[in-house]
């Protein structure tokens, strides 16, 4: 155990001493009254704060930063400062390269020393899955240009000499990784945007934020209102930390998802001997060690942590009282990894307020709800590493509309309405997100907390089925099935901490580490007989929680126009695949539009003046997508109402080459091609089985289409009907349920693209391989941009690959051309069919253009945890290139759509007697 100094006397005097340090800084305040207007309006003078300002005024924005106290006050002058290069995913690599190099050019920009210092960081691992989960880490940073280097223990102890080799398995040396002093880091940023223009103005709290209703009823920021006077701006930045929520409720945003919590790092006496070595990272014991001169600053993130209602007001360079109960685990495991240290004292302690969201992500971009709304805060004790990368897009967002990466994982917008208005369940996710800071992120772990924040009406007929639950933006939906089993989610139980006892039902956990491996899941068999079952005869899939909703009103089909990419000339009864793009060409969202232009005045068709459009889209992003419609109807001042059904219809998607002879068991509707021809949709009847005494029907919009490749309708059931058309299918021979694992791998195998992941806003639909999704000619948003690619040509290329070997495959693996990497993967599935690994990425060429033939001549391997496999690359997927089975062309298995029972109205075009 490290000696404690545990003096009241003492500590008072490091208080102080951290108050002086924070508080003799140059200052780069404005001495004057506030200004009257302003482009741009930043509420919050912490790291995020700083960083925005610097980032706006370099773009030339007319900007002010507003902080109630002094800059620094709040959170960020006590933080530790580490900055890592590397993290699980692309994104966070990239901000990460952002914020190292910002903070590297900072001095030479300003002339003063902004604090960074370079000395690197190694990651411990004490076990295997650790260590593959680094090797992920190694890989993925080769493939993006971060170097790494594997260490053995001894090696690792060269670099820092109080390591005991013993402890630990292997290490991971990041180079590039360093520490951030915060003040120093402030003052050069602010330094530098007074130069460009920007104003400072310290102790000057906010009273309100103004905002108007427009023409068409939205929230406008107008004004901010401080106790100095009021500035009218139509954009306003809230970086508050922890203050963050309270900032918003100013706007009218009675919750923003955002918890603070007792946040500690105790500084150790001098240490000679670790004078300059790298930062440490011992995520199995939840341990970090930042360097700083010969001192240890030892911290990290405990299973009981302190959660607070809220952080008062008047909080200024405040530090609580540290838990030793709480902390000492920390103690114990430095004094494990480095026995030298439970013989050093410790000279001050340091317990702050910071803040943690309910996935670990940050909460960015414009508010949904209010125009002119961007907040910039909820950093999960990572606002140095951050905020400076954040910065960048958030100045992007703000001047030309949209970020330049893909910023959705980060996005306010991601969180759905029934997550925010519950208080229970940011708690409980932003609890579990602390304590979980450090574990093994597994491709497919779903989180305990939180769960059953949204659901469908067949929630509870699925789970007596069999089913085990995922979560998606609060949605529960089936990951995949157990027969014979009653898996039920439990209530979130805390970890057994505060006073909670653990849950006795502990079945739901226990299946979730069947996938907590880098390797096939223990369940890898089970999905793939789902998959399969779809392949080979018929799956029944509940996609109820996609995002449904109308789009009506005399300007709906001129939105249409702007939004869609995809000609909506068509009859009124196509169903048409679309892209949403941005002004710069990216992806916003892709969707299914169906066309309509009449309605029977039931919930799956309702009457309305007009053509009207039914909008399906991915579920988890949903609220995206709405957004992304809305601002559209908003800056071109359309009269357009969007109607969000999502909640009030069920989809239930039948798949398969005998999809078509088990569903027309339950209609009266004509299914061939020539009665109901693919990408189509109408109303038809569902009933229970043949001859069944309750011959009672139920209407739905059928849609022939699916994300599988295979034949198929989807169902979207009015809620109140949907359990019986589910009761009424279930019985059918030869129909297996199937849950979202199955449905994944069969989409990856036909090569269906997955928004968010194959393609995203940084990616051109030329890039994507998804231009026939564009028309040639309109005015539709991103439009220019589409061109332009297909003139020019473009440096970065949609591609799929297959591997001989049997390996697992789950994005971010490096992909290789003549030994030279190319990209990485951005999805990675097993093709059950094919009975191939499969990944789906994109080929770049060091910027210049990608052709066919470019793409053709490589030798091609996938990097998989630091070990390369050879790999065939496919323009098109390999499976069903052509189409044939979504037309039920099943000729090679003898299944061709003519050889099935006929049925009355089957060959009628006009579908029969509905």
């Amino acid at each position: 155990m490290l000696k404690l100094l545990r003096n009241s006397c003492t500590r008072c005097k490091d208080v102080k001493l951290f108050k002086y340090k924070y508080n003799t800084r140059r200052t780069y305040t404005t001495k004057k009254d506030v200004v009257s207007s302003a482009d741009v309006v930043i509420i919050g003078g912490g790291i995020a704060g700083c960083n925005t300002l610097y980032q706006l005024t370099k773009r030339g924005v007319n900007a002010v930063l507003l902080e109630r106290a002094k800059i620094t006050s709040g959170t960020t002058w006590h933080t530790a400062g580490l900055v890592w290069s590397l993290r699980p995913c692309d994104l966070e690599v990239r901000l990460l390269q952002d914020s190292r190099r910002i903070y590297d050019s900072l001095e030479k920009e300003t002339g003063d020393y902004a604090g960074w210092i370079n000395n690197g960081g190694i990651f411990i691992s004490r076990s295997k899955v650790r260590t593959e989960e680094y090797m992920r880490l190694h890989t993925l940073g080769k493939a993006m240009g971060i170097p790494s280097q594997v260490l053995d223990p001894n090696e690792a102890q060269k670099l820092f000499p109080l390591l005991d080799p013993s402890v630990f398995k292997m290490a991971l040396y990041s180079p590039q990784d360093g520490t951030i002093d915060p003040a120093m880091a402030c003052s050069a940023l602010l330094k530098a945007a007074t130069k460009n223009g920007g104003k400072v103005y310290e102790e000057c709290p906010i009273l309100d934020i103004h905002y108007a209703h427009n023409l068409l009823g939205n929230k406008e920021v107008t004004a901010v209102h401080t106790d100095k006077g009021i500035i009218k701006t139509k954009c306003v930045v809230n970086c508050g930390g922890a203050w963050g929520p309270r900032i918003a409720r100013f706007a009218g945003i009675p919750s923003l998802p955002i918890i603070p919590f007792k946040h500690a790092y105790v500084v150790c006496d001098a240490t000679p001997e670790i004078r300059g070595a790298p930062n440490i990272r011992d995520h199995d014991v939840n341990l970090y060690i930042k360097i700083q001169g010969e001192s240890c600053h030892v911290g990290g993130y405990e299973g009981n942590p302190h959660m607070l209602d809220q952080v008062p007001d008047n909080l200024q360079f405040h530090l609580y009282d540290l838990d030793w109960d709480v902390f000492g685990v920390h103690m114990n495991s430095a004094a494990t990894l480095c026995p030298k240290l439970g013989t050093v004292g410790v000279k001050s302690t340091v317990c702050g307020p910071e803040s943690f969201t309910p996935d670990h992500k940050p909460v960015l971009g414009e508010d949904p709800n209010v125009f002119g709304l961007y907040h910039n805060c909820g950093y999960n004790s990572a606002g140095m590493m951050f905020s400076a990368g954040c910065a960048v897009q958030m100045a992007e967002w703000i001047v030309t509309g949209r970020p330049s990466y893909n910023m959705f994982t980060f996005d306010i917008r991601r969180f759905t309405g029934a997550q925010l208005s519950r208080p229970h369940w940011v708690r409980e996710c932003s609890h579990e997100s602390y304590v979980r800071n450090y574990n093994i992120v597994f491709p497919h772990d779903e989180p305990l907390a939180g769960r059953d924040a949204s659901h469908d009406a067949l929630h509870q007929e699925l789970v007596d089925d069999g089913a085990v639950m995922q979560s998606r933006a609060g949605w529960e939906r089936p990951g995949f099935f157990v027969p014979g089993e009653k898996i039920r989610v439990q209530q979130y139980d805390w970890g057994g901490t505060h006073d909670y006892p653990r849950n006795l039902d502990q079945r739901y956990e226990n299946i979730l580490k069947g996938d907590h491996t880098f390797d096939f899941s223990k369940h890898h068999d089970l999905i793939g007989k789902e998959a399969l079952a779809c392949r080979n005869a018929a799956a029944l899939f509940n996609m109820s929680y996609y995002g449904k909703f109308y789009i009506t009103g005399p300007d709906a089909q001129r939105t249409a126009e702007l939004a869609f990419t995809a000609d909506l000339t068509k009859k009124e009864d196509r169903v048409i695949y679309s892209l949403l793009l941005n002004d710069k060409g990216g992806v916003e969202a892709d969707v299914t539009v169906s066309i309509l232009n009449d309605g029977s005045g039931q919930l799956h068709e309702p009457i309305f003046k007009g053509r009207a459009y039914y909008v399906v889209s991915s579920g988890f992003s949903a609220m995206h997508t709405l957004a992304h419609i809305r601002r559209i109807i908003q800056t071109h001042k359309l009269r357009a109402n969007i109607t969000d059904v999502t909640k009030q219809l069920c989809i239930l998607s039948v798949q398969g080459p005998d999809s078509q002879r088990i569903l027309q068991r339950y209609t009266d509707a004509g299914l061939s091609n020539d009665a109901f021809p693919a990408n189509t949709h109408r109303s038809i009847h569902i009933s229970k089985a043949p001859y069944s005494p309750d011959n009672k029907r139920y209407t739905c919009r059928a849609l022939r289409l699916g994300w599988s490749g295979e034949l198929g309708w989807e169902l979207h059931v009015p809620s109140s009907h949907a359990i019986q058309v589910y009761k009424a299918l279930s019985t059918s021979e030869g129909l297996k349920n199937a849950g979202w694992r199955a449905l994944t791998s069969l989409s990856a195998e036909k090569g269906y693209h997955l928004w968010n992941a194959d393609v995203r806003p940084d990616d051109n639909p030329v890039e994507a391989n998804l231009a026939f999704a564009c028309r040639k000619d309109g005015e539709y948003i991103g439009n220019e941009q589409v061109t332009k690619a297909k003139i020019n040509g473009v440096s970065k290329k949609y591609a799929f690959f297959t591997l001989e070997d049997k390996v697992a495959l789950f994005g971010q693996e490096g992909i290789y051309r003549n030994g030279e990497p190319v990209g990485y993967l951005r999805r990675g599935d097993y093709a059950y069919y094919l009975d191939k690994s499969i990944g789906i990425g994109y080929v770049s060429n060091g910027g210049a253009e990608v052709t066919k033939n470019f793409l053709k001549e490589g030798d091609y391997e996938i990097e998989v945890m630091g070990t390369k496999y050879k790999a065939t690359l496919h323009l098109k997927s390999p499976f069903d290139p052509t189409g044939q089975r979504l037309l039920g062309n099943y000729g090679e298995q003898g299944m061709d759509e003519n050889t099935h029972e006929p049925h009355a109205g089957q060959n009628e075009r006009a579908g029969g007697s509905e």
